[in-house]
């Protein structure tokens, strides 16, 4: 595919790596995505899926975290997660707070904890930061089981027990 984009535009596009890269990332997100959607079809957790999926992929996006080493991996993580949190909710309400303490503290503590291979700003940091603890607090309006669930499966992915310096050279 990245061949074809090439060929096509080969003036306006990136190198023909770059795109495989984004692609593959494309490629792979669409597959858990799909796989997830269907599971919960299937297991009549539809809608709990797709909100366990975007509330996971949107404090991903703010909070970072770390990455599995292969794509299958990913993959298979990703749709194990996705098709299988959903299912777990009918917990207690002093559960669900408990947990959404746990993922506000772990946002104020570790986030963002972006990949080695984003590159964000050192000025960005904090917006990230702010932003991902306020998606987290608006669960404790929204009292969501499921929000909780992916929040808390986000959460465990930035904790980190190295030592960090938030400064230029981190988030160059």
């Amino acid at each position: 595919m990245a061949v074809a984009i090439k060929r096509a535009n080969p003036e306006q596009t990136h190198s023909i790596e770059i795109m495989q890269y984004s692609l593959s990332i494309l490629l792979n997100t669409l597959f858990s995505f799909t796989v997830s959607l269907m599971i919960g079809w299937f297991t009549d957790k539809l809608v709990e899926t797709l909100i366990f999926f975007f509330s996971f992929a949107i404090l991903r996006m703010c909070s970072g975290g770390f990455h599995l080493k292969t794509a299958l991996a990913c993959n298979s993580v990703s749709i194990f997660i996705c098709a299988t949190l959903p299912h777990l909710t009918g917990f207690s309400d002093q559960t669900l707070i408990a947990i959404n303490c746990f993922n506000f503290l772990t946002m104020l503590i570790f986030a963002p904890n972006p990949d080695v291979n984003v590159n964000i700003s050192a000025t960005s940091a904090p917006l990230l930061k702010v932003i991902s603890v306020l998606l987290v607090g608006c669960n404790f309006f929204i009292g969501s089981e499921v929000i909780g669930l992916a929040f808390l499966t986000q959460s465990l992915t930035i904790i980190t027990f190295k030592r960090r310096r938030l400064d230029e050279k981190d988030f160059s």
